[in-house]
């Protein structure tokens, strides 16, 4: 299969999920500068969950440039990738609107663990077929930074579900911040 309807499906799928995103941020009770400071959570939730599917698709982006074919491995695990992207709407919506819930955050992490996890599993097939060394290097380094975003991860989620809800929110703007664009620039080299 080649790559382009893979990409293109991917593109337009994580197009649509980033578009539900705006249309579940919740609306001010009235049209004052304190009723959408009240939402600020909301939009912080919305704020996070647009980057980090962002750098998602840039790296998706990045990463298959040089791949040339697919096989029907690759399909579906960018398959179960873009399923558990997909709740990322209704996920996003649950923490903003009960950003203190450990339940909600707790349920959040899992979306982002689940969707981390895929996105560890496709990269580790794209390095077993890639055929250009370039793309092979950008996939081993892209999972040897997601070790640590995923730890970073788990540890918000612990911290979430037993002492501060909120630890989960503030761990994927950590692993974003401090490890996903740092340490996987100096892992791609």
């Amino acid at each position: 299969m080649s790559k382009e309807r893979l990409t293109a499906f991917t593109d337009a799928v994580l197009a649509i999920i980033m578009t539900i995103l705006i249309l579940e941020l919740e609306k001010p009770a009235a049209i004052s500068w304190s009723a959408f400071w009240d939402l600020r959570m909301n939009f912080f939730a919305y704020t996070v969950s647009f980057f980090w599917l962002g750098a998602m698709w840039v790296n998706l982006h990045q990463s298959w440039h040089e791949v040339e074919k697919i096989t029907n491995k690759q399909a579906w695990q960018s398959l179960f990738l873009l399923f558990f992207a997909s709740f990322f709407p209704y996920a996003t919506s649950i923490v903003a609107t009960h950003f203190e819930s450990s339940v909600a955050q707790g349920f959040y992490g899992l979306v982002v663990l689940l969707v981390s996890f895929s996105n560890v599993w496709m990269y580790n097939g794209l390095a077993h077929i890639s055929s250009s060394p370039q793309a092979k290097h950008f996939a081993i380094g892209h999972n040897r930074a997601m070790v640590y975003d995923i730890t970073v991860k788990l540890i918000g989620l612990a911290l979430s579900l037993t002492v501060y809800p909120p630890a989960m929110m503030y761990s994927v703007v950590a692993a974003a911040c401090f490890v996903v664009g740092p340490l996987s620039e100096r892992f791609k080299r």
